[in-house]
């Protein structure tokens, strides 16, 4: 914008001078030819009284001498001639009949002045006897001396008129695009879910009411969600006391392995509340990370039980740890919950899926659950609330939710056997500034502490657990 604010100055800034310069640089060179030729006639006018006197020659001759390029030739009667000698061209015959005028010539202008009542025979032939004829003639040089250094003048009068229209434009351009960098800044930074940042109310009244409009929508924004957060985690807190009370039931039972198997559910439900309690509390913004390998190599043991009970061939390919990921470790445990259980919920018992981890280009990876079912409805099946397998439409959607929010996304598609396939995009983690990293050669030596980061960007703590989970 601060480019076309300029260019938009430049050019119009260069019309106007244009169409006053150029005016004015052809007014200038007919002022000096017309002062040229003003001043030869007033020589001729001079001489005039002098035609048929001893002085003639002698002021002639002078003139010649002081006249910066013009050439002064009197033609008197009986053919003689006083002055520089100059051909007798047209202009000069048609001048000895008595008739004074000025003739343009393509060298230059001729004034010529016709001087009657002498005595003598004619000036030049075929002119009236009696008739002197005084031809002043001005070059081209003459009739253009100076008009060059004035247009060079006002060349540089324009260039620098144009100079200082760049610069105020540029000034201009700047205290337009300033605050509108900052603004497009401020909502970068909300764009990415730094609810503090805030827009420089500067700049002209529309950019300072958008500033101001963009500063009042983010507070709004964040109580918003600081409400929806805090609500979340009411309800959430709410549900520990039905918990308790299904927990004092489950141990109470008389059946030792029944007793055992709830409370692990209560256990597993509590902690999935405790989980929501912590995420609904976590401020805005902050990152997490995981192995992803350990986790989806842990979640298919949990459900392979489960696969083997409804005889559902199971094939889980994980790629060779760590595979690290910008979601957490529950997260990413809840989104491969829910696409396994669509599987179990969603196709007949016998058929067969596949958990695949692999790793991407660009970092993260790619997770792929693929099922010999009747595959997805043509409706966008991720599109909340919606669901043809009477469950309540959510489970895609968290799922969805949880791969954007790591920098990925979701893809429905079939399988190679025709059923359907789930792919979840993992966006790669965040590279760690430079001060905190280290070479991991230093940190082979020194052992690698918490908190630390391997000269890839690997946590250390990561590493060391994989390492030894291998």
């Amino acid at each position: 914008m601060r480019f076309r604010v300029v260019l938009l100055v430049v050019a119009t800034s260069s019309l106007v001078l244009v169409s006053f310069l150029v005016p004015l640089a052809l007014v200038l060179r007919s002022f000096a030819a017309n002062e040229a030729v003003s001043k030869a006639t007033t020589q001729a006018q001079s001489l005039a009284p002098l035609v048929g006197t001893d002085t003639l020659r002698f002021v002639v001759d002078q003139m010649n001498a002081q006249s910066g390029g013009s050439r002064v030739t009197v033609f008197l009667p009986g053919g003689h001639r006083a002055g520089l000698p100059a051909p007798v061209t047209v202009s000069v015959a048609k001048a000895a009949t008595g008739q004074s005028f000025t003739a343009v010539g393509p060298a230059g202008t001729e004034v010529l002045a016709a001087v009657q009542g002498l005595d003598g025979g004619p000036a030049v032939q075929g002119s009236h006897p009696g008739t002197a004829v005084i031809r002043i003639f001005v070059p081209n040089a003459v009739l253009r001396q100076g008009v060059a250094r004035a247009w060079l003048l006002l060349v540089g009068l324009g260039l620098g008129l144009l100079a200082v229209s760049v610069l105020v434009a540029d000034q201009l351009a700047r205290s337009l695009v300033r605050p509108i960098v900052n603004l497009a800044q401020a909502s970068d930074l909300l764009a990415t879910g730094d609810l503090t940042a805030r827009a420089m109310v500067a700049g002209p009244p529309e950019v300072r009411r958008a500033g101001s409009g963009l500063n009042r929508l983010a507070a709004r924004i964040g109580d918003l969600l600081a409400h929806e957060r805090e609500t979340v985690a009411d309800l959430s807190h709410r549900l520990r006391t039905p918990l308790t009370a299904l927990r004092i039931d489950a141990e109470s039972l008389r059946d030792v392995d029944e007793m055992t198997q709830l409370t692990a559910d209560v256990d597993a439900v509590e902690r999935t509340v405790n989980e929501i309690i912590r995420t609904a509390r976590r401020p805005t913004g902050m990152g997490a990370l995981c192995d992803a390998s350990m986790v989806v190599t842990e979640r298919a043991a949990f459900w392979q039980p489960l696969a083997e009970d409804q005889e559902r061939p199971m094939m889980v390919e994980v790629a060779a740890g760590p595979v690290l990921v910008n979601v957490s470790g529950d997260d990413l445990a809840a989104c491969t919950d829910v696409l396994l259980e669509n599987v179990f919920s969603h196709t007949a018992e016998g058929a067969a899926f596949t958990v695949r981890l692999s790793r991407r280009a660009g970092g993260g990876a790619w997770l792929v659950i693929a099922d010999d079912g009747p595959g997805f409805p043509n409706a966008d099946p991720t599109e909340r609330g919606r669901s043809s397998g009477g469950s309540t439409g959510l489970g895609l959607d968290i799922a969805r939710r949880i791969a954007e929010a790591s920098g990925g996304n979701l893809t429905i598609g079939r399988s190679t056997s025709g059923g359907g396939a789930v792919t979840v995009g993992l966006g790669p983690p965040p590279r760690p500034p430079d001060g905190r990293r280290h070479r991991r050669a230093r940190l082979r030596t020194h052992g690698g502490g918490e908190g630390e980061w391997a000269e890839d960007g690997t946590p250390w703590s990561l590493l060391g657990s994989s390492r030894a989970h291998r």
